[in-house]
Parts: C-alpha cells; sequence; structure tokens
C-alpha cells in the first residue's frame, strides 16, 4: 500500500516537473516577428505604380500649418494614383512651393534632390478626362501639353474654372486648412524668366540648395501622409 501511494506521488511529481519545463519553454519562446513594412522607393519611378483606394485623405505638414487634402480617384484616376504613390513613398519631403501667384494658384512639386528630379521629369502619367472643376481649393497636376504630367501640382487659391477647358483635371480638393494655403508666400510671384520667382531649369539642376540660397522666404511641403 505504502509502495503504491509512493509510486503515485512520483508519478505526479514527475508529471507536474514535465508541465513546468513544458510551459516555461513555452514562456520563453518569443513570438514570430513580422516582417518590416517597407516604403517604396521615391527615387525608382517605376516602382511607383500602386493603384489608390477610390477616396483618401492626405496630410501635408507645411511650414505654414497642417493642410488636409481629399482625393476622390473617379475625377481623375491616373493623377489620383500618381498623387498616392508619391505621398506613400516619402516624395514630398522638403517641397518647396515655387511658384505662388496670388488670385490664382500656388505650384510645386519638383524634388529638392536633382537626382530624383532627374529620374521623375520623363516618368509622366496619360492624361484624364476633366470631370471636376478647378475651383479653388482643388489640386491638380500642372502640365506642359498631352500627356506630360509628372510630380508638379498646384492648388487653386480661387476659381480658376477656366482651366477646365485646357485640360487641367483635378483629382482631389482641400477639405481643411484652406486658410494655411492662402497663407503661402507669394512674394516671389511668376517664376522666371517672366517673373521674378525661381526658374524651373535651375531648380530641376540644382534643387534645394538653389532654392534656399537665392529665395530664403519660400514656404515648404516638410513631409505629407496618408491618412487612416
Amino acid at each position: 500500500m505504502k509502495s503504491s501511494i509512493w509510486i503515485c506521488a512520483l508519478s505526479a511529481l514527475l508529471l507536474s516537473g514535465l508541465t513546468s519545463i513544458a510551459q516555461g519553454e513555452k514562456k520563453d519562446q518569443k513570438p514570430a516577428e513580422k516582417p518590416a513594412a517597407t516604403t517604396p522607393d521615391f527615387t525608382d519611378p517605376s516602382k511607383l505604380t500602386e493603384k489608390a483606394p477610390d477616396t483618401f485623405k492626405v496630410r501635408f505638414d507645411t511650414t505654414k500649418g497642417p493642410i488636409t487634402i481629399e482625393v476622390t480617384r473617379s475625377q481623375a484616376p491616373h493623377g489620383a494614383d500618381r498623387f498616392y504613390n508619391l505621398v506613400r513613398s516619402g516624395f514630398f519631403k522638403d517641397i518647396a512651393f515655387f511658384r505662388v501667384i496670388p488670385g490664382f494658384m500656388c505650384q510645386f512639386g519638383i524634388q529638392g534632390d536633382p537626382k530624383v528630379a532627374a529620374a521623375w521629369q520623363s516618368a509622366s502619367i496619360p492624361d484624364d478626362p476633366v470631370k471636376a472643376s478647378n475651383t479653388r481649393g482643388s489640386i491638380t497636376f500642372a502640365t506642359a501639353g498631352p500627356d506630360t504630367r509628372t510630380t508638379q501640382l498646384f492648388i487653386n487659391l480661387v476659381d480658376n474654372t477656366r482651366l477646365d477647358g485646357m485640360g487641367f483635371a483635378p483629382f482631389g480638393k482641400v477639405i481643411k486648412g484652406m486658410d494655411v494655403v492662402d497663407k503661402i508666400n507669394g512674394e516671389y510671384g511668376e517664376g522666371a524668366p517672366g517673373g521674378r520667382g525661381p526658374n524651373q531649369g535651375r531648380i530641376q539642376a540644382q534643387g534645394n540648395d538653389y532654392l534656399k540660397k537665392d529665395f530664403p522666404n519660400l514656404d515648404y511641403i516638410k513631409s505629407a501622409s496618408i491618412l487612416p
């Protein structure tokens, strides 16, 4: 009888020990790490071709304050896709509002690194039919002719509906922070050679070094992000 009790006790002790070891091993195991999310490389236009959501919001943090833009892809799908990929890749970092004409619009989108700007110079997207109007607060890609849109954009400071018939297709609108847009510095006005503002050729070739030396009062987009 005593032997049976001792064997049972020993079995219970061993079982308890094995359970403790098993629990200890399980406790020490680390959960499998999830692969880190990678940010697309904005220096390579060929990799930035993801389709944008039907609607999404973007926050610009600028030297004058935050601006929120709501994009509706159906208004201009090619433009919305390009904008979405530029934002999510981190392209809009330290980007100058280099052409600001009060009573008209503010233009931006040339990368401050000349090597990156050169990579995008010929990375054009097809035109979109104009479905929305260039009213105050709308955001639109600049163009130099058919199928030439790359990375330059502008925000309409007033109703510029005359641009609708010229092929400028808005894809979104400022929904918060239009008062910030109105404060963006327009002291330099039109760009050279027609005005006293920055020369686009020199921005492409020399980047932000040129802008910050010769036009120190320009405002900038410090960063951009897609809102949840």
